[in-house]
């Protein structure tokens, strides 16, 4: 039997646990990961698109309480890309990365200017963008929180990522899956 063989009868773990949460607005960014046109929509990313009206909710609700909103853009993204239902108001700050959303950008320095000690991470391309964004917060000293109605890709990608966030060496003291009707502010 090879090493794909036994990969093929492996059995999924059990889902992760999604956790209620309480946040304070004034230490907490909402982190809204490229969410563009190019990627988010119900050919290329069905999933996605089913997203885009929950984080909009959310959005609006951070918003209201004045957290921190930050966004990412793929390598090749412009700011006008990001879908208009979800897009940046004046002065909520843009980076563009990799995977990594940290990686050779200023977002460290914005979130931490601004007192932030916590994120909450939503994007599309959730093992890619999510998942290296999250565990990047927390190698910097954030708390990270996930609500998994927020992430996307194809349904595989999805459930790997929230497996890896609370158990991979990088992510798990410092992640907490959820979903956005269990945060509470």
């Amino acid at each position: 039997m090879t090493i794909i063989d036994e990969w093929a009868e492996a059995k999924a773990p059990p889902a992760p646990e999604l956790k209620t949460v309480t946040v304070d607005p004034g230490e907490t960014a909402f982190l809204i990961l490229d969410i563009q046109y190019q990627n988010c929509d119900a050919q290329k990313r069905p999933r996605c698109e089913v997203s885009v009206a929950k984080i909009k909710d959310f959005l609006d609700r951070a918003r209201e309480k004045k957290m921190t909103v930050a966004y990412s853009l793929t390598t090749k993204g412009e700011a006008d890309d990001i879908r208009e239902e979800v897009a940046p108001l004046p002065g909520e700050p843009v980076v563009r990365s990799s995977a990594d959303k940290f990686y050779n950008t200023d977002l460290e320095k914005i979130l931490k200017d601004r007192g932030v000690k916590c994120v909450i991470v939503v994007g599309t391309s959730a093992h890619g963008a999510v998942l290296h964004t999250v565990t990047g917060a927390a190698q910097r000293g954030f708390q990270a929180i996930v609500p998994v109605d927020g992430m996307s890709a194809d349904l595989y990608a999805e459930q790997y990522t929230a497996w890896h966030l609370v158990n991979g060496p990088g992510s798990r003291k410092q992640t907490t899956l959820t979903q956005f009707s269990m945060i509470q502010f």
